[in-house]
């Protein structure tokens, strides 16, 4: 469930890894505004401090326990991966790893750099790489990232430097990427529990850290202060700045304010599409802008949302389905810095199709709708119960959903019961079958098309939403098992019309890219294919 934005352009590009995937090109990263002078080059010196600013609240420091786009923009400052993301990066390259390889077709080896440490000077070895996959899956929190590790059986570790991952299917073409996600964190056996997760502020005090920084304090969701770890070894570069102090904001206003007052240094996610725009013309900020694969959508809880019986239930979101209007969403609330999302997987990714539109149209058609519940049964109006979040996806979330309220109450066949809850408290009652209906967003763990697939509709996905299918089990086994890339696609644009025409468990509505925004006197600032800010690279003059 995760965010981003910029005037829409995707493309496809190919990713040469151990295996050919299909990415989003997110390469380019662009600035404009008054030129910069590049910051110091070594994190010694008079290397400054940066001050980062967000609105994006993170869950937990737990790897275990966390998958949200804030946690692991914390997670990719402070723990090491197998696979990690360098900053600007497309592909994953091995961070911890010195090398890896598949040694049969379900087993994937991996040799870790030699001499790890912990900030805490605890080693870091292959059995702390087994312990951290092995923990995740045992404690699989229901906002964690265990169905990422889907396709992994067991995790080995023959020798202090070797580990090995067996798959349960062979052929996996994601799984490098998988190691790079959310999942990928190492941790440290020595302070973290096996069966239960660990609180932030007691993993602070364990310095159970890896990363390019350590941190060195912690308010949850209010001020982090990151330390440069100088025993990082990974594929981030070195750390050219002294430090960084995120601080968290609870209004977007006040974000863009801080920023044009020179408060802080760099302000990344979210701030409104009005102050994105007004930010685009201010000569004294100097904006950052890259494509990425973020999307915004509707959860339909198959057990709790309204009907009677499985075909009221598709009914019901047939005819949903077929009353919003993206474009004027898009566009009203957006000023067009998102752009109509027709499919599960985003435009530009390799297997995008318009499967949603296809089935249901690019604009509202009562009639249709109408038929659809008529069809099944359904007597109209249909109460809906809808909930938003008004800070993790930004503020304009008010007027995204206060459109789509109105948009559904404009054909006269449903009332909606409109409200929102804080993110922290969101996150757990959204997986406790809380809401009938509810807005998420949607970062890309890796840019591949089977990240728009496999979390939300295998079998135990992260939504919690109670969809499962054992045949779209199956077409997802078989596109990332599928070497011939034709092949590949087929099926990724198969599970899509399949999704969309039978089962509808969640209803896209959105997709866009990342904006960044600091200070004239800041370079470095990279926005790559994770998604994500690194700050190792940011530098200020």
């Amino acid at each position: 469930m995760r965010i981003k934005k910029w005037t829409i352009g995707l493309v496809a590009v190919g990713l040469a890894a151990a295996t050919t995937l299909a990415g989003c090109g997110r390469a380019d990263n662009t600035s404009s505004g008054n030129s910069a002078t590049p910051g110091d080059t070594g994190a010694g010196g008079g290397a400054a401090t940066i001050i980062v600013g967000s609105t994006d609240k993170s869950t937990s420091l737990d790897p275990a326990g966390a998958y949200d786009h804030g946690s692991l923009s914390l997670a990719i400052q402070v723990y090491s991966f197998v696979y990690g993301f360098a900053p600007g990066g497309s592909t994953p390259e091995p961070d911890a790893a010195e090398e890896c390889s598949f040694t049969s077709d379900t087993v994937f080896e991996c040799t870790l750099k030699s001499g790890l440490k912990f900030a805490n000077g605890h080693d870091l070895t292959s059995s702390d790489v087994k312990f951290s996959f092995d923990r995740t899956l045992a404690i699989n929190d229901a906002n964690g990232p265990a169905s990422l590790l889907a396709n992994l059986d067991s995790v080995a570790a023959p020798d202090d430097q070797t580990v090995q991952f067996t798959l349960k299917t062979a052929n996996d073409q994601t799984f490098e990427q998988v190691l790079a996600t959310s999942a990928g964190p190492i941790v440290d056996e020595e302070v973290f529990p096996a069966d239960a997760l660990l609180p932030d502020n007691d993993i602070v005090a364990a310095k159970a850290f890896s990363g390019p920084y350590s941190i060195t304090s912690y308010a949850a969701n209010e001020l982090v202060e990151f330390t440069p770890y100088a025993d990082y070894k990974g594929a981030s570069p070195a750390v050219v700045n002294s430090g960084v102090t995120l601080r968290t904001y609870t209004d977007a206003t006040n974000l863009k304010l801080a920023v044009t007052n020179g408060e802080i240094d760099v302000a990344y996610r979210s701030l409104t599409p009005t102050d994105i725009e007004s930010l685009q013309s201010d000569s004294t900020v100097k904006v950052w802008s890259a494509k990425g694969g973020e999307i915004r959508y509707i959860v339909f809880n198959m057990t709790t949302m309204p009907g009677d019986s499985e075909a009221q239930k598709l009914a019901v979101r047939q005819a949903i389905a077929s009353s919003v209007d993206r474009q004027a969403i898009a566009t009203n609330v957006y000023k067009d810095q998102y752009s109509p999302l027709c499919s599960y997987v985003p435009d530009g990714f390799v297997g995008a199709n318009t499967a949603v539109c296809d089935a249901y149209g690019t604009a509202p058609d009562k009639d249709k709708a109408a038929k659809y519940l008529a069809d099944a049964g359904v007597a109209a109006p249909v109460a809906l119960n809808l909930q938003y979040n008004p800070d993790h996806y930004g503020s304009s979330s008010d007027q995204e959903y206060g459109l789509i309220k109105q948009q559904l109450e404009a054909t006269g066949l449903f009332t909606v019961n409109l409200q929102s809850t804080e993110w922290v408290t969101y996150n757990e009652e959204r997986v406790a079958d809380a809401y009938p209906l509810y807005q998420l967003g949607w970062f890309p763990d890796y840019p591949d098309a089977d990240n728009y697939l496999q979390p939300f509709f295998e079998t135990g996905n992260f939504v919690g939403n109670h969809f499962e299918s054992a045949e779209i089990d199956q077409l997802i086994q078989s596109e990332r098992t599928e070497t011939d890339s034709a092949a590949r696609t087929g099926i990724i644009e198969d599970i899509q019309t399949q999704m969309a025409t039978k089962y509808l468990s969640t209803l896209p509505l959105l997709q866009g890219s990342q904006w960044a925004f600091s200070a004239t006197t800041v370079d470095g600032v990279k926005l790559g294919a994770d998604d994500n800010l690194h700050y190792a690279t940011i530098t200020k003059s």
